[in-house]
Formats: structure tokens, sequence, C-alpha cells
């Protein structure tokens, strides 16, 4: 076959197989087409599902006479001209195919009144050549299109249509999603004459809230999170429900926006997911409508056909700026108490390396998390189930008992004799959730305390480490306090205390303090809470001594020990760690069962 040219009407048929998926496709681009117009208010009617009649109109700057025609014509648009205005995308179309797309596929129907017009004018799409007429018509100001009968000339695409209920169910969700992202726009949806939704704009936080209820469910928005942040150019903001609020992942309320643009991105989706697992423990999804804004020459919206995906220049920043906020959100209101499953312990997770830039969506080198879940021993000696800290304790451990001499006896096991403590080989046996791990010596069974055992375990070796100065970790992202007169005169006077606590930072302006680095113990904490904490902590220690030191290093022991939840192979971790110190118990650390005792007493009953 020789090459040619495509006739028009064949090219904006193929066009419209990536922009016309389904009914829903065309609401999209039309709705998007309105807001881009200025409107602040959308009417949207459908009959059977959209394939009968879709009818859409706004009030917005409308379309002169003379552009109609090529309102028309593919590759036509208001919204880019140069390639600079490509680069810093802020409209929500701008490819210009739309229209003509949709009008290959259907009986289009487009009507139109600038309000410096006096009258309005119709165009209407027909022939095989597309050849477009006009004429006047009447209409206030604004713009109405009518699509009607949807694939009537391409019978192969009608039969992918699914049922009537089932189209609108498209459209009704897209609608909602819309709605959540101009909260100034009125929208109306009907179906087959009926009203089914409509949606009042809202201009304050209060009405923008119970538009969040309207769309999302009153559950919903009692159970959100507000969010709100803002750093480097970047600014997100929303409301996110934890996973454990209602006991499942709300899968359906998952709303994301870029720059007013709803995304169904896999970055986005990825930071969300990290930060519920390292907050919670779990590997759920919450639900969420978040709204994210940047320069829009930051980001590539010309990616994907449907414009559901985008590319960050910087994706990096992006990802860990929304993965330290929504973190941040989800440790702030869980409960000290909040439970984590078995299966999911909470752990200290090392951060993950991303890409600089994303990659296609099936070649991003995102990995799965920093967290991992607990497992046994290695064969080396070091039990990878351990936090951090103890580990490294293990490991130097395990590098003493390889150096020994072959006819070097091992100490024996278990720590020095105390009160209520017996001699002899310790098993564990069973772990009692969320902390408590049953362990048998001899005859003699006994309860482990193993919050307290690690608590305590941490303190002697952070105490250690003092001279040295302790273990910092850098943050994702910069965090910025707000302090008092009392707190910065403490931060002055204490500050080789917190140098050694690895805590470095940099006053931004008065009053306020851009946080760096932190003692690893806090990291995966509050820091808007733990580090007012700490300072309150070191005004009311005297000079630094044994003492104090041993003050400040339980206390970074409980706070990296809040909420802790183990599971067996944990447990044995840290017994056997525990076992390897020759140290006493722990004041609380464990407890012996009089089973014996209880048998006597019933022998004798």
């Amino acid at each position: 076959m020789a090459i040619q040219i495509l006739p028009p009407l064949l090219a904006n048929q193929i066009a419209a197989g990536e922009v016309v998926e389904r009914p829903a496709s065309v609401v999209k681009e039309l709705v998007e087409n309105c807001l881009d117009a200025g409107a602040d208010r959308i009417e949207i009617e459908v009959e059977k599902g959209g394939a009968k009649l879709i009818r859409i109109r706004d009030n917005g700057g409308g379309i002169p006479q003379e552009e109609l025609i090529l309102a028309l014509a593919r590759h036509a648009t208001s919204k880019v001209a140069t390639l600079a205005d490509l680069e810093g995308i802020a409209s929500l179309g701008f490819r210009g195919e739309a229209l003509a797309s949709i009008s290959a596929v259907s009986r289009l129907t487009l009507t139109s009144r600038p309000a410096n017009q006096s009258e309005a004018w119709q165009a209407q799409a027909e022939g095989r050549d597309m050849a477009v007429t006009v004429r006047p018509a009447a209409h206030p100001v604004g713009t109405t299109v009518e699509v009607q009968d949807l694939f009537f000339n391409t019978p192969a695409r009608r039969k992918f249509l699914r049922s009537e209920k089932t189209e609108f169910n498209h459209i009704d969700e897209l609608i909602r999603r819309l709605a959540l992202s101009r909260f100034d726009v009125s929208l109306v949806l009907r179906h087959n004459g009926k009203p089914v939704r409509q949606y009042r704009a809202a201009s304050d936080a209060a009405a923008c809230q119970r538009r969040v209820a309207v769309a999302c469910g009153e559950r919903f928005i009692q159970q959100a999170l507000k969010v709100h942040s803002e750093h480097h150019g970047l600014r997100l903001h929303g409301w996110l429900v934890p996973p454990q609020a209602d006991g499942s992942p709300a899968t359906e309320l998952q709303y994301s926006y870029v720059n007013g643009r709803m995304m169904r991105d896999k970055l986005i989706n990825h930071a969300i997911r990290q930060a519920c697992l390292e907050a919670l423990g779990v590997e759920l999804l919450p639900a969420y409508v978040l709204y994210l804004e940047l320069d829009p020459r930051l980001v590539d919206v010309n990616v994907h056909p449907a414009k559901h995906e985008v590319r960050f220049h910087e994706a990096r920043l992006v990802h860990d700026f929304l993965l330290q906020v929504l973190r941040e959100a989800l440790l702030t209101a869980r409960p000290a108490a909040q439970a984590a499953p078995a299966s999911a312990p909470w752990q200290i997770a090392e951060p993950a390396a991303y890409p600089q830039t994303p990659l296609k969506p099936k070649e991003h080198g995102y990995h799965a998390s920093g967290y991992r879940p607990a497992a046994a021993s290695s064969a080396g000696g070091v039990s990878r189930d351990l936090p951090e800290g103890l580990r490294l304790q293990q490991a130097a451990m395990a590098y003493q008992q390889l150096m020994r001499s072959p006819g070097e006896t091992e100490p024996p096991p278990g720590p020095a004799q105390g009160e209520g403590t017996p001699s002899g080989p310790w098993q564990p046996v069973l772990l009692l959730p969320p902390h408590y791990l049953l362990v048998r010596q001899d005859a003699q069974l006994g309860l482990c305390h193993l919050a307290r055992l690690e608590r305590h375990l941490l303190q002697q070796g952070w105490q250690q480490a003092w001279p040295e100065g302790l273990v910092s970790q850098p943050l994702l992202m910069p965090v910025r306090l707000t302090l008092s007169l009392t707190q910065q005169a403490v931060l002055e006077s204490h500050a080789d205390w917190l140098s050694r606590l690895g805590l470095e930072s940099k006053p931004a302006s008065a009053g306020t303090l851009m946080i760096y680095r932190v003692p690893a113990a806090l990291r995966q904490t509050n820091l808007a809470e733990t580090l007012p904490a700490l300072l309150a902590l070191l005004a009311a220690l005297d000079e630094p001594g044994p003492q104090a030191i041993g003050t400040v290093c339980d206390w970074l022991a409980q706070q990296a020990t809040a909420g802790r939840h183990y599971d067996l192979p944990q447990g044995e971790g840290l017994l056997r760690q525990w076992l390897q110190s020759h140290q006493p118990w722990p004041a609380g650390g464990y407890r012996p069962l009089p089973w014996q005792q209880w048998i006597q007493e019933w022998e004798h009953e």
C-alpha cells in the first residue's frame, strides 16, 4: 500500500481511540474545558449512561463566533502557543484534540456566547470531511456542548460499552473527583432527567469540609487527619484517614491531585504506602484526599494519553517530601498504645534509595521499603530482627566469639543472678502480645518484659557510647521548629549535649530552627513533640555526669521503644542479647510465675 495522508475523519477517529475510552472520558475532557474557561457553575446531563446523550453547560468565558470552526479542528487550542508554554502548563487541557476526537465518533453540537457578543452561535461537524456549519442560536453567556449517540459510526467501539448503570457509575465517580479538585465551582449532575448529585461551591474552610463530607461521606471526614505542609516550593494539604481507623484500607477513597489535576501516580502512591508502613507498621494504603502543589515547570503532564500520570523533574525531592509529611501526620495521630499486627511489628525503617528521575511505570527503581519483617537469626550470630542499636552490639559480640581461641571456652549463658532469678539454661516458650515473653529455666517459669529489656540494653549501650557521641540520622526533609525564649536559651547552654546526641540544626529566622539530623532513636517519632520534650529534660538536668547522662539515655530509650510490639523471633533475639550481656534483670524486667505454689494449693484443697 502506498504512503498517503489519512483523511481527517479517519485521523480523528484514531486519535479518539486514545482520548475517548467511554462516556466518562468525554465528560472529563469537556468539564476540564469548562474549568479552563473560568466557569464557576457547570451542569452535566447524561442519558442512558452517556451513550445516548451528554450535555454539559457552563457559565465560562465562551468562544467567539470566528473561533468556533477552529475549536472543532484538530490540534487547535488557546492554552499553549510556544514550547515555553508546554514546559509550564497551568491549564487542565492543552493538546487541542478533545473536541475534534469526540466529534469524530459522535454527533457533536457546540453552542457558545462570550460576554462581548450580543448573540450566541452554534457549530456542528457534519459529513465525511467533518465540515463545520455555523448558525445563530439562543444561549446565555457561556458554552454548551452536546454529544449525541456516542460511537454511532464506530460499531466495534460501541460493543465494548458496559451496562447503562456501570457507565453512569464511572461518570458519577469522575464528577466526585472533579468536585474535590475545585471547591470554588458548583457542579450539578443529572441522569435521565433526574438530579443525582449537587456539589455547592465552597468559600471557606468549613464549607470545603462539608463538601468533602458530601463526596466522601461523614465517616471519612470525622476520622480524617488534616494535613498541611510547605517546603522549598512544595505544598501538600488535604485529608488522610489511617487504615486502622475503620478496619479496612478504604481503597475507593483515594484521591490525589497535582496542581489541581486528578492523578493516579505511582510515585505518589509509593510515598503514601511507605509512610503508612514506617509510621503504623501496616502495608495498606489509607483513605486520602491530598493536594500537591508545585511550580508547573517542575512537572511534565504530557506523559500519559489520559493525563493520569505525570513526571516530576525532582522525583526524589517530591517523594521524600510526601513521605515525611504523611509519616509525621500519622505519628502525631497514633495513640500511644496503638497495636500493630503481629506480622508487621513496629521497626525503625532505614531510608530507601530512589532514582533522581522517574522511569517508565514498569521500570521504576523504587525500593519496597526500609521495613524488614522479623526473621530468624543469621548464621553468624547476629539477629536481624533486633533494632539497629542492638544489632550493632550483637555484631560486636559475634565478632569476639569468632576471635576466641579454639581452646577457650565460652562463658556460661545467663545474666548475673539477682533476687527471684533462677540458674540454668533459658528457653523461650511463648510470646504474649504485645511485649511479654514466657520463658523456662529448669523447672521455673517466668515472664520477661521485652520492652523494658530492650530499653535497658539501649540505655547501657548509649551510655557507653556517650564519650564518642551517639549515632544520628539525617532527616529526609528538614523540620522547622518554633522555639520559645526559654527553649532558645536551653539550646545555647546545652550545645555540647545536643552535639553528642547527634542533633544538627541551624537557625532559620527569629525564634525558628531548622532540624537536619536527630538521634536515631527519635527519627521515627513526632519531632514537633519529642524535641521540645528533650529541651525541657535538658533544662532540668545538672552538668554532665553519670547520673544525668543515664537519665538522657533512658529517656531516649523510652522514645525508641514506645508502642513497640514484638513477635517470637524478636523476643528470642532480645533474650539472647540479654543473656550475652551477663547483667542482672532490670527492675520489673522479669517475674517468676509461682506455679508450684498453685499446684500445692490445689493438692490441699
